[in-house]
């Protein structure tokens, strides 16, 4: 599934929580293919939705304002930030905004024979969690979908295998788990690892964002006070319609000890 076909499944997910929508009771589809045809558009109700995606993409006129995110997936904070500020903000700016994810954080990572272990600030849950959505991440374009998905349910771990199956129902969640307990997942945390330690300046807590590759105070401050006016004004293009509106604040954190 395409980018920008993720994010309008994310956008009509989050009307029909909300109200603002509600998908026809004939939709045979999953989420994922909702915009893979024009029969499934009309079936699910969502032609509108797919067809304005489609066409605010063609007319994006200068580079994406790229949002990094390095996060724990057990972190209050870092969940909070997710899934009230980065996703939404993401789901009404996906077309001047791309974002990644790096589920790491203030965890510890040592070398075992050809292989690492990891220690986790919250936890062998924690790193469970982020190795899940990591594997995630590596085996799917329905990813941010199914994070959003674990990381605002009540229990991220427990709700893994009912948000792979619901958002991306192709995948199994035995394959999830083979990659978790395997040496892809392991060499996949490495590389997660890597990208948290090459960070400059080095994190001091998370959530920690960059903004097109760059941290600062300042950008960190604006990020969580309204990430949504920050990509915003950081846009060198024509704004999209979206950006006359604001967001509410957001700040807290898991501070690296």
């Amino acid at each position: 599934m395409k980018a920008h076909l993720l994010l309008l499944v994310l956008t009509v997910w989050l009307n029909v929580q909300f109200g603002g929508c509600a998908l026809s009771s004939s939709c045979s589809h999953p989420p994922s293919k909702w915009c893979s045809s024009l029969d499934s558009a009309v079936q699910c109700g969502v032609l509108k939705q797919c067809l304005e995606s489609n066409f605010t993409r063609s007319h994006q006129t200068a580079d994406q304002v790229e949002v990094g995110l390095y996060y724990e997936s057990l972190c209050p904070g870092c969940r909070g930030f997710l899934t009230q500020m980065l996703l939404p903000t993401w789901v009404l700016l996906n077309d001047i905004m791309s974002v990644t994810l790096v589920p790491y954080g203030n965890a510890q990572e040592k070398p075992d024979g050809e292989k690492y272990i990891y220690e986790c600030q919250h936890g062998e849950l924690e790193c469970l969690g982020n190795m899940i959505e990591t594997c995630i991440m590596n085996m799917t374009d329905d990813a941010y979908l199914i994070i959003y998905c674990m990381e605002s349910s009540a229990d991220v771990i427990k709700a893994g295998e009912s948000c792979v199956n619901l958002y991306s129902p192709d995948l199994s969640w035995d394959s999830v788990m083979k990659c978790v307990k395997g040496d892809v997942g392991n060499q996949l945390m490495h590389q997660n690892a890597l990208k948290t330690k090459a960070l400059n300046p080095p994190h001091q807590y998370v959530p920690w964002v960059t903004i097109n590759g760059v941290h600062t105070e300042d950008l960190q401050n604006k990020a969580m006070n309204s990430l949504f006016t920050l990509v915003c004004s950081m846009y060198k293009g024509t704004k999209p319609a979206a950006c006359g509106g604001g967001q509410r604040h957001y700040r807290s954190y898991c501070h690296n000890e």
